[in-house]
């Protein structure tokens, strides 16, 4: 099975995140940089753990991704959600947000910079005054660096049922010229038994993953490039860290760069 069209194996090799922390940073950075939130916007969101877990916490939240599966299990998950199935870089919704979220560096799935200026666009379209919008991406330190700040290969569990990853490896190049890399990826899922004294349950999800890194000075050009295209909804970047503490970018520590932006 596709490693999108299995959300459940999707989501349990992400298990090693600390969701709840990581939504306690996004709430402190939206109320820092423009407004207490009461409603949320996750694009490219797939299982949308991040809004499903703001849901519970009473925010009216919203999860947007292009495949159906996900859109499928994150409604499952939490019924209290508004689910659609659309593209993050093309898509209306009536309503506007105080914090739109894009998480897990799923902005690698835009390969073009039209394609990253057209999300840019749309992010901040369904911005409400004073909102902001808070982009998650890999650390430029994982292609760029001497070590990269996070692995390839991990084994993540939760409630008894463990997921071994692999994503990507040194068999799968960076092209210099495109910035592309097609990641091989396997996340093979291992059920505890149904019943005492019976089978494991095994299962894998696998594919082929194009990702196109993205860096520092390109995401700025692209929400330059956004602004020139679309005055009326340009963003600028209002502050950047690292993980999600106030870990700056430029830390040794750092092993993400994400960005908070907000409406000219």
């Amino acid at each position: 099975m596709a490693i999108y069209d299995d959300p459940e194996a999707y989501e349990l090799a992400c298990a090693f995140r600390d969701v709840p922390a990581e939504a306690d940073a996004l709430l402190t950075w939206a109320a820092r940089h423009g407004r207490e939130p009461r409603t949320v916007l996750e694009l490219a969101a797939g299982p949308a753990e991040h809004v499903r877990e703001l849901a519970r916490r009473g925010l009216a939240c919203t999860a947007l991704d292009l495949n159906a599966a996900m859109c499928a299990y994150a409604k499952a998950k939490e019924p209290r959600l508004t689910v659609v199935q659309a593209d993050m870089t093309d898509f209306a919704l009536a309503e506007r947000f105080d914090l739109v979220i894009t998480m897990l560096d799923s902005t690698a799935h835009l390969h073009t910079l039209d394609a990253f200026a057209a999300h840019f666009d749309r992010a901040a379209a369904h911005l409400a005054t004073g909102g902001v919008y808070i982009l998650e991406m890999s650390h430029p330190a994982d292609r760029l660096g001497r070590d990269s700040s996070t692995t390839t290969s991990w084994t993540a569990e939760r409630d008894g049922t463990t997921a071994d990853v692999t994503w990507g490896s040194l068999d799968d190049p960076l092209d210099p010229l495109t910035q592309m890399v097609d990641d091989h990826v396997v996340i093979r899922v291992t059920e505890p038994p149904a019943r005492p004294g019976g089978p494991t349950r095994v299962r894998t999800a696998e594919g082929v993953v194009p990702f196109r890194f993205w860096t520092a000075t390109e995401l700025q050009a692209a929400v330059r490039v956004a602004a020139l295209e679309h005055p009326e909804t340009a963003l600028e970047i209002v502050a950047q860290y690292g993980d999600f503490t106030d870990v700056p970018p430029a830390d040794p520590a750092a092993w993400r760069l994400i960005s908070v932006l907000r409406r000219l």
